[in-house]
């Protein structure tokens, strides 16, 4: 049977499709400081248009693998695309923040339910030995596409409007449902599990208490201090604690947690959600102090982030040829200390600092991206049994927003406290002292990415290569 499955027709469908959702991802980044002028709206505020769509995928992954169990592929796809079509129109006819915000929850429903329905079907299709191929070129979309959104934004948004980031994504969006019609067959087989509500209720309290809690705390005088964002924690780590033990429990769980008793998934998921923080912030940092203190147009911002893009998504494929040929080590531990150097060099950034060492600083940490979270993803999946593969994904790809919207809301927080303590102590509010001010902010926030760049490379110091414990030899 699996030899009449056209594979190729299948992955093509997938890469069409994903491009688009995981461009959506990153695409606004460049367009937040247009956004908060149009509509009147400051950085805590905007923020959410990154926070809430990772917010959104967070709470909708864990459910992910119970859907998969219950839906065909084609159901899976095809329904989660055309909701991501609506969300994507709403959006581009958005006459103000909060319906802006709504049409990005939408897009934010199809995305999350997406990737592990993706991730899930090749896990299935190819054997464990050509999987780091398989996925690096899968990576040539889900990382390429995140990592140009910032230069095809800063385009988009000075040559055509902010609105036009949305309006060009629905056709393709359109043509990659029809693809799928005609020519995506189904993966894996239907068992219709029982539904947990408790369960449920319990991930999404907690994942979304998570990360609200910790995108809100910018906005408190007292920070991560504060007794509102403290209770907020506090309430999401006991839903979080109580839905673990419940998982342990059922016989058939809704997120099966069993599956970190697997070392090398994981220490996979580890450097996975910590390299997903420092890229997330980075590509929200660093653009907002591109056009701040250093002065660059949204166009220029793009174009000068263009080369790491480029190469983080060709590097990709290539990066998965040599994790099957070489396994892990060899690729995650080089990433991470050019990770850790690239983190410290951006702790020192000034605007007296050339433009160009910037660029050859992002190019560094994108081929550091590259070489780091696919390699660790696939070799911590590849430790599941088959059975676990749905549950595998899912906890991955619902760390995935979580760490992103960490990384964003700690990053944005720990600037913009460290930006107003600097402008506290001024005598007087000039140009100068603002970009001063935003200099310190982006060293504190960096100060930060150092220190779990630095527990990443800890990490891929015990990373061995996985052997999956069952795969079909026929």
């Amino acid at each position: 049977m699996k030899k009449e499955i056209n594979t190729r027709a299948i992955l093509i469908t997938f890469m069409i499709g994903a491009f688009f959702a995981f461009l959506n991802e990153t695409l606004l980044n460049i367009a937040l400081t247009e956004l908060m002028n149009v509509f009147n709206v400051d950085a805590p505020t905007v923020q959410w248009l990154s926070t809430g769509f990772m917010l959104v995928m967070g709470v909708l992954m864990p459910i992910s693998a119970l859907l998969i169990q219950w839906f065909t592929t084609r159901k899976m796809f095809i329904g989660v695309m055309l909701i991501f079509l609506i969300g994507t129109t709403v959006a581009a006819v958005a006459v103000n923040f909060p319906m802006l915000l709504t049409g990005r929850m939408i897009q934010a429903i199809g995305t999350g339910l997406l990737i592990p329905t993706i991730m899930n079907a090749l896990l299935l299709l190819y054997r464990p030995e050509v999987r780091g191929k398989i996925m690096g070129t899968f990576g040539l979309v889900i990382m390429f596409a995140p990592a140009i959104g910032p230069t095809l934004s800063g385009v988009i948004v000075d040559t055509l409007g902010w609105r036009w980031l949305f309006i060009s994504v629905i056709p393709f969006t359109l043509f990659s449902i029809i693809f799928a019609v005609k020519f995506l067959q189904n993966v894996g087989e239907v068992t219709k599990p029982k539904v947990d509500i408790l369960s449920i209720v319990l991930s999404t309290i907690g994942i979304a208490g998570v990360i609200y809690g910790f995108s809100r705390a910018g906005d408190l005088e007292e920070g991560f201090l504060s007794t509102t964002f403290l209770l907020i924690i506090l309430i999401s780590i006991v839903c979080l604690i109580i839905f673990t033990f419940r998982q342990l429990k059922l016989e058939e769980p809704l997120l099966d947690v069993r599956v970190f008793q697997y070392r090398s998934y994981t220490q996979g998921v580890i450097i996975f959600v910590l390299v997903i923080m420092a890229m997330f912030a980075s590509e929200i940092v660093m653009p907002m102090y591109l056009q701040g203190p250093l002065g660059y147009s949204a166009k220029m911002t793009g174009l000068l982030l263009l080369p790491g893009a480029l190469l983080n998504g060709l590097m990709s494929p290539v990066m998965g040829s040599l994790f099957d040929r070489y396994g892990p080590r060899k690729l995650i531990i080089p990433g991470t200390i050019v990770l850790v150097a690239v983190m410290f060099f951006f702790s020192r950034i000034d605007s007296s600092i050339h433009i160009w060492f910037f660029v050859l600083a992002y190019i560094a940490l994108m081929l550091a991206i590259s070489a780091i979270m696919m390699p660790a993803e696939t070799n911590g999946l590849n430790a599941l049994p088959k059975k676990l593969y749905p549950h595998g994904t899912a906890i991955v790809n619902t760390i995935q927003p979580i760490g992103g919207a960490l990384g964003v809301s700690i990053f944005v927080s720990i600037m913009t406290q460290g930006t107003n303590n600097y402008l506290a102590e001024a005598d007087s509010i000039t140009n100068e002292v603002m970009n001063e001010a935003m200099t310190r902010g982006v060293h504190h926030s960096y100060w930060f990415a150092l220190v779990i760049s630095i527990v990443a490379f800890i990490t891929a110091l015990f990373v061995k290569k996985a052997v999956a414990p069952d795969f079909d030899k026929d």
